[in-house]
């Protein structure tokens, strides 16, 4: 099994970078994965809540074990988020197109995170 299909088989994500603005791939990436059975923890610090469920401000405010985080946010703040990553234990992270960068990259590969360059939406689909 290789890692995309590994890590397609976990079930809580956290997708930084959601949404509630229906036309972009935050909001997408977070439906299609509801929609999917997948445990989802939306993080975006401006939003309370996503179609009724609880946005969280930062991944530290979840209290449940994640899995996988799908970063769906700008490089600049991507190499924050994936230092919130690596003190939460969390091992997988899926870049989005857009959300890539080679910084992230050598970051994820020194601290022991294993990333995808994909989009989960597409694989869902």
């Amino acid at each position: 099994m290789n890692l995309k299909e590994k890590t397609i088989e976990l079930k809580n994500w956290a997708v930084v970078g959601a949404t509630n603005k229906r036309r972009k791939f935050g909001y997408k990436i977070f439906k299609s994965l509801k929609e999917n059975a997948y445990n989802v923890y939306p993080v975006n610090p401006n939003l309370e809540s996503i179609d009724g469920e609880k946005c969280y401000d930062d991944l530290n405010k979840i209290n449940d074990k994640i899995d996988v985080v799908d970063l769906v946010v700008n490089p600049k703040i991507g190499i924050k988020i994936m230092e919130d990553i690596k003190n939460n234990n969390i091992k997988y992270v899926w870049l989005q197109p857009g959300a890539r960068s080679a910084e992230i990259r050598r970051f994820a590969g020194e601290n022991g995170i294993e990333f995808i360059n994909g989009c989960i939406y597409a694989e869902l689909l």
